[in-house]
């Protein structure tokens, strides 16, 4: 994809619609043997700095080619670690944003922290630049099991982290927790889940431990005989969705956890959940926006990435050109195809018919990928009655292999894939 296309979507956005705006921090300061993230390891504050600048640079980039002046209504900060960061630097970078867009009332400011680098006086700097949810990294509590994945992380760590945000007003708190790690069991599992519950975040997120070594090198540090196998993977994370589920969590989708009052929840129940490359969401915007090397962007008419060359990306973006290295325009039937498949990891359910209608086409147009669904219809994790498609409780860990089905790029370009559970 050429600039040129990137720069003529931005102009023809809706200025009455709010916007997404999604940063990438590239960096960290140690790397965990896990970690599947586009990240670099760093030293010194200077690279840091210098990308502080191309960022800076590229949203002055966007704000020029956008037909007005645009509200934000949803920020987030991911990486690699945003808080590589200076603590100066969010008010700074933040103030550079407010001369460009207007932030929206009640608007989501999010920074995924790492617990073990930061400090109160920190995070009253995220505190004061407007920071209002914060997603803290823990995976899991047990030391054998930190030793593994070479991130050393103490509950105490964490714990005195999540008082620190409470007492800066920042009362919105996700943590993160993996299963299928090396040395892990359910046992272990699960007293990982009482530690984080004790906690009370507003949010946990349970992933899979994805191991593609072959994709990312630094995992052949970790022994893959350490890692559990399929079965048990499945047990692990089935217990510690039930041990949060009895501590009054509400199940959303396939991973996310969420506290009846948080608006996860209140959009899962009034049928608003949206899923996007950063998770489940309540982000309406029909426009994000990435910024930084390798950032995805999804605007109305299909989706861009950047280069995830550092080197590459600064160039673009000093010669004032935009950093976008591949794209693709959205079709009729990706547009329907995307829309079945966010109801069903939304909600595992879907009426074929309702989001056929919408898109102008009859539910015939799916016959075929219902067919491919037979064996799951069968195994009893999925249910079919006339046009609706439904996951059973059983069959909800599998809603990705369901929702792969009316994947067409998925089928026509299979790789090697970590596994599904």
């Amino acid at each position: 994809m050429q600039g040129d296309t990137y720069r003529n979507w931005l102009g023809a956005l809706d200025p009455s619609a709010p916007l997404s705006l999604y940063f990438h921090v590239p960096f960290c300061a140690e790397m965990c043997a896990f970690c599947g993230c586009h990240t670099k390891i760093v030293r010194r504050y200077e690279p840091v700095a210098r990308y502080l600048e191309t960022l800076q640079a590229e949203v002055d980039l966007v704000a020029g080619a956008l037909p007005a002046r645009f509200g934000a209504a949803f920020i987030h900060w991911g990486g690699g670690s945003p808080t590589m960061l200076r603590g100066e630097d969010w008010r700074r970078i933040h103030d550079h944003l407010h001369k460009r867009f207007d932030f929206v009332p009640d608007d989501e400011i999010a920074v995924e922290l790492d617990p073990r680098t930061a400090t109160e006086p920190y995070i009253r700097e995220l505190a004061a630049a407007g920071v209002n949810r914060v997603s803290l990294g823990a995976q899991d509590f047990h030391p054998e099991v930190q030793a593994a994945i070479q991130r050393i992380q103490p509950f105490e760590q964490t714990a005195r982290v999540v008082d620190w945000l409470r007492g800066n007003g920042i009362e919105a708190i996700n943590i993160d927790l993996m299963y299928g790690l090396p040395f892990q069991n359910e046992a272990r599992v699960l007293e990982s889940i009482a530690q984080t519950v004790s906690l009370a975040p507003s949010r946990v997120a349970l992933f899979g431990y994805a191991h593609v070594p072959w994709m990312k090198s630094h995992q052949k540090l970790i022994d893959e005989a350490a890692l559990p196998g399929p079965m048990a993977r499945f047990r692990q994370a089935e217990a510690a969705a039930r041990a949060l589920e009895q501590a009054g969590y509400r199940r959303i989708g396939l991973d996310h956890f969420a506290l009846p009052s948080d608006s996860l929840t209140i959009a899962l129940d009034r049928g608003h959940l949206r899923r996007n490359f950063q998770g489940y969401t309540v982000d309406a915007a029909q426009t994000l926006i990435g910024f930084g090397a390798s950032a995805i962007g999804a605007l109305p008419q299909g989706y861009v990435q950047n280069d995830p060359g550092l080197r590459t990306y600064a160039a673009a973006i000093a010669e004032g050109s935009f950093a976008v290295k591949r794209g693709l325009q959205l079709s009729a039937d990706d547009r329907l195809r995307r829309d079945v498949i966010e109801r069903l990891m939304c909600e595992m359910t879907v009426d074929l018919a309702t989001v056929g209608a919408r898109h102008g086409v009859t539910p015939g147009v799916f016959n075929e990928d219902l067919e491919s669904l037979a064996p799951l219809v069968a195994d009893g994790m999925i249910s079919i009655s006339e046009d609706r498609l439904t996951m059973t409780e059983a069959g909800r860990p599998f809603v990705r292999v369901a929702a792969a089905a009316f994947d067409r790029y998925l089928a026509a370009n299979r790789a090697r894939h970590a596994i599904a559970v």
